[in-house]
């Protein structure tokens, strides 16, 4: 086989929010209301919301995959606490030059299927 072979890849990965992208349940273990606090996302009580370390390397590798959707899926009680999460946390961009450049986690799903 030569190497001009194209990868083959999904067309859809899908990922469930609680205990696959952040360490919690968002509807039991996050007490609303959320806010940006610097850098981080925090709850009413002060608890850090952010993604396992490992997701937004994940999530930019797979934004380079031709024709490949991401998809967010949650069922929960608390959609729109998070879908709020997923527009505060700020997700790094891979290093160009300059600055290091961020995006919404929200900007990274082409599908948010989050519902009670």
């Amino acid at each position: 086989m030569g190497n001009d072979r194209k990868q083959r890849v999904p067309q859809l990965i899908a990922f469930d929010l609680d205990y696959t992208l952040w360490d919690f349940w968002i509807d039991t273990h996050v007490t609303a209301p959320i806010k940006r606090d610097g850098s981080d996302v925090v709850d009413k009580h002060g608890i850090l919301i952010e993604f396992y370390p490992d997701v937004p390397q994940i999530l930019n590798q797979i934004r380079t995959f031709e024709d490949t959707k991401i998809a967010a899926c949650s069922r929960t009680h608390a959609p729109a606490l998070a879908r709020e999460a997923l527009s505060l946390i700020k997700v790094p961009l891979p290093i160009k030059e300059g600055e290091p450049q961020f995006a919404a986690a929200q900007d990274f799903f082409d599908e948010m299927e989050i519902y009670p």
